[in-house]
């Protein structure tokens, strides 16, 4: 068996230079020498996989190199998915790294390493590995064209250089007061990666059943358009306005970015009409697939293919309806309810050219690196969170019984240290974004950006237990706001919607008065920085030839919002925010999953790989529910808010 150090250092070769040949002799031997089907025993599935692919190369039907790829393009998704059902069947590591290094050669670079990084996550063999940061192997999608440029300049020129890379727009443009948050690099990962750890394609044929993956696509989109909204009142913005079919979308975008192979990413111009796009669906089609989950909203149920009914006013409806809305593979009936969000991204990437006159390449839309980058992602998953607004309020809301945790109480909250923001400096190489040429010599270029980041900080929460003895309690909270963007004050039921989880972790309290103290980059919904290609390359390379082996398992998950941005920006004078820390039965929350109860890294909203999604109670709880009396609140002893100050150093 190939140890973790090995196989890090496979995979770093395996996305060297993506755009090139291979410059790795091993690599370059398995690449000329290789057949994918010379021995069958290594798969799964006795090689079927690898012979459906092999026959599609062996015909020409695959697309060539050089060439811009979306997983929203059928076709294209469909060689990506090919390559990634090879690597999937694999039983031992060396039949994964061959088919890996024999398909770079063959394949296109963007179905490649996208096929890859799905492979090594879903794939057994691939525990342990960390995935080198998307934006140091395809530096396109995340840096603007003019970094780019200068980039190239620097390699002809043979001058290392570090550039700065600026948000998109000017100050004319509201919008660009926010800008830091949609283009935040590592932002775009943890979109882009959630979509990976939970694709709308997968099948339980490939291995295991994605455990709440319905209801989690409506919980961390929910996040994002919460954080947002959370963004724009730190900069005297209002909420964003949802998409309607029928109107204009206001906001253009000038994303001001190209391909590596395809030339621009296509701009739109303010105040749009949503037109047909040929070939992938009219305005009207969008308008009927809406009224149709409104309607099983309504009714309380979806029809499923063959004509029942499966009820949806129950815990797990909201699983069903995020399927039906996504839509995913998981929906019960996509020929009825279609595929709103999917086509929705399309629909809006397309507009700049949506007959094709122009032969554009795809819009940011259409890439889940890119698509936070536009202003109308956020209308739209407004929209979408409005949907599911309107089944979560067809709940009755929680009394003082669902919400009491008998014996349980929390006496204080308080904050150790100051909440502070800041903005900070990061680079990232674009190495990978350059050609090589025979004699010219890599020199050192990079891009700098500018990240929102904050001081870490503790809670300490004081907690009573008069159970009698050490319970497992789990531990849930969140950051609310207080007033709206005039200054008006909002109810508990208005404000509950907009809240930003900030963390939920499980804790055995012993009996009697303690007080739990929880730092800030512990959070269950964030992740740190991920090593920088180079690191992992060295890393790599070190334990290879040191002969020792190597964890990286803090860096494992790539799912997860950066630890920099847990906190909203604020304002230089500082904003007050209400704190939510409500504590429940950890016996409950967590009856029939394993017993460890803390699974690291990011569960709060990327799950845990490969297992049951560890709290069983409905995401969001107990927010997640109309609160037309909020007296309900205040009499339960195991909830309490205090008024935390965010202020932001400029």
């Amino acid at each position: 068996a190939s140890s973790t150090a090995h196989k890090q250092q496979d995979i770093n070769h395996l996305l060297d230079k993506i755009y090139e040949d291979t410059k790795y002799p091993d690599l370059q031997e398995i690449a000329k020498n290789f057949n994918p089907l010379g021995d069958t025993s290594m798969y799964n599935d006795q090689g079927a996989a690898a012979e459906v692919l092999m026959k599609e190369l062996n015909d020409h039907r695959l697309l060539e190199q050089h060439h811009w790829y979306s997983l929203f393009n059928a076709r294209q998704r469909e060689e990506a998915l090919m390559l990634f059902a090879v690597l999937n069947q694999c039983k031992v590591w060396h039949c994964f790294r061959n088919n890996a290094a024999y398909f770079r050669e063959q394949m296109n670079e963007g179905e490649f390493v996208y096929a890859l990084y799905v492979g090594v996550i879903h794939s057994k063999l691939g525990d342990g590995i960390v995935l080198p940061p998307l934006y140091e192997i395809t530096p396109h999608m995340f840096t603007n064209s003019e970094v780019i440029d200068k980039a190239y300049s620097a390699k002809m020129t043979q001058k290392a250089g570090t550039f700065n890379v600026s948000f998109t727009g000017t100050k004319k443009n509201k919008e660009q007061r926010v800008a830091y948050f949609g283009e935040d690099i590592g932002m775009n990962i943890h979109h882009v990666t959630w979509h990976m750890d939970f694709p709308f394609w997968w099948q339980d044929s490939y291995g295991n059943h994605l455990d709440r993956k319905g209801e989690l696509f409506f919980w961390v989109h929910h996040q994002l358009t919460a954080r947002f909204d959370f963004e724009r009142l730190s900069n005297w913005l209002d909420p964003v306005d949802e998409l309607h079919w029928d109107r204009i979308i206001r906001e253009g975008f000038a994303p001001l970015t190209s391909y590596k192979y395809g030339g621009e990413f296509p701009v739109r111009p303010d105040n749009k009409h949503f037109e047909d796009v040929d070939g992938v669906a009219h305005v009207h089609d969008m308008e009927i697939t809406e009224n149709r989950i409104y309607e099983a909203i309504d009714h309380g149920y979806i029809t499923a293919t063959d004509g029942h009914t499966i009820d949806i006013r129950q815990p797990k409806g909201i699983e069903l309806l995020g399927d039906i809305i996504e839509s995913s593979m998981y929906s019960p009936n996509a020929q009825y309810y279609g595929s709103l969000h999917n086509t929705a991204h399309v629909m809006l990437g397309r507009q700049g050219d949506p007959h094709g006159k122009f032969n554009l390449p795809p819009g940011v839309m259409e890439h889940f690196e890119t698509a936070t980058r536009d202003p109308s992602f956020f209308r739209l998953h407004k929209y979408m969170d409005n949907i599911f607004k309107k089944h979560t309020d067809s709940f009755p809301p929680y009394t003082h019984d669902d919400l009491e945790f008998a014996g349980m109480a929390v006496d204080g909250v308080a904050i150790d240290g100051e909440l502070i923001t800041f903005f900070d400096e990061f680079q990232y190489s674009l190495i990978n974004a350059v050609d090589s040429g025979e004699s010219i010599e890599d020199v050192e270029i990079n891009a700098r950006v500018h990240r929102l980041n904050h001081k870490e900080f503790t809670y300490k929460i004081t907690v009573s237990n008069s159970i009698g003895s050490d319970h497992l309690a789990t531990f849930r909270i969140f950051l609310c706001p207080i007033e709206d963007n005039n200054g008006i004050t909002l109810t508990l039921d208005k404000a509950r919607w907009l809240c930003i989880e900030l963390d939920k972790f499980f804790q055995k309290v012993p009996s009697g008065t303690h007080t739990i103290h929880r730092s800030s980059k512990d959070s269950s919904v964030t992740v740190p920085d991920m090593p920088s290609f180079h690191s992992l390359k060295e890393q790599a390379d070190n334990a290879v030839n040191g002969g020792h082996d190597l964890d990286l398992s803090a860096y494992e998950r790539s799912c997860g919002i950066p630890d920099r941005m847990l906190l909203p920006k604020s304002k230089p004078e500082g904003m007050e925010f209400n704190l939510f820390v409500a504590v429940t039965d950890g016996v409950k929350d967590t009856e029939g999953h394993n017993g460890d109860h803390d699974h690291g890294g990011t569960h709060a909203q990327c799950g845990v790989h490969g297992e049951a999604y560890p709290d069983n109670r409905p995401l969001g709880y107990p927010l997640e529910r109309r609160i037309p009396d909020e007296r309900v609140f205040d009499g339960v002893p195991n909830i309490k808010h205090v008024v935390v100050k965010i202020v932001h150093h400029p």
